[in-house]
């Protein structure tokens, strides 16, 4: 049995969707949530599936704490999924080529500190750009700089909000991390 170890910021629809797509699997199983955020709403989608999770702080992500909790799970694979915090030199360096991000553009552009979420989008939307989309990339220690797995466009000529935009982001996001994410743990 494959592990998965989620990390998320916020209202979790990505983590929603991973759980409910291995749910039906025998052979992956999301070992646990961590998250950055006592508020965020990951915290009742992982109770509600029986997931065990971890808030923490930045000291306690920095510190060594966070990653003697990882190294106690030994995942197969990490997977920020929605997650907003730059993830630790000491981390990606103990899980080399283990740990994976969804960004929610075509990267090069819109990446690095700051572009997340609305932000992205926003910025997507001011440049009049024809399209947008998602890029899964593992992570290194420079923010949406490691090596691409997976990119995939969508048309937004017809948006005219960055919530439009964002609407058929999470449906390419919904459609193919999962399935991105089972196809790593197959290699």
């Amino acid at each position: 049995m494959k592990e998965i170890l989620l990390f998320a910021s916020g209202a979790g629809s990505n983590v929603q969707n991973i759980i409910q797509y291995f749910e039906k699997k025998n052979d992956v199983k999301v070992a646990a949530v961590f998250t950055n955020n006592p508020e965020a709403k990951v915290i009742s989608i992982a109770q509600k599936h029986q997931i065990p999770t971890l808030i923490f702080n930045k000291e306690q992500l920095t510190a060594g704490f966070v990653l003697d909790k990882i190294n106690r799970l030994n995942p197969d694979l990490i997977v920020l999924a929605g997650f907003l915090w730059k993830m630790p030199e000491t981390i990606v360096m103990a899980y080399p080529n283990k740990i994976i991000n969804i960004h929610p553009a075509l990267l090069p552009k819109y990446g690095g500190k700051g572009m997340y979420g609305m932000k992205v989008h926003q910025t997507v939307l001011d440049n009049k750009e024809k399209e947008t989309g998602i890029t899964i990339h593992y992570v290194n220690e420079h923010y949406d700089e490691g090596e691409f797995i997976f990119q995939q466009n969508v048309n937004i000529e017809e948006c005219t909000t960055p919530e439009e935009i964002a609407v058929k982001v999470h449906q390419l996001e919904h459609q193919h991390f999962p399935q991105i994410i089972e196809k790593i743990l197959k290699q």
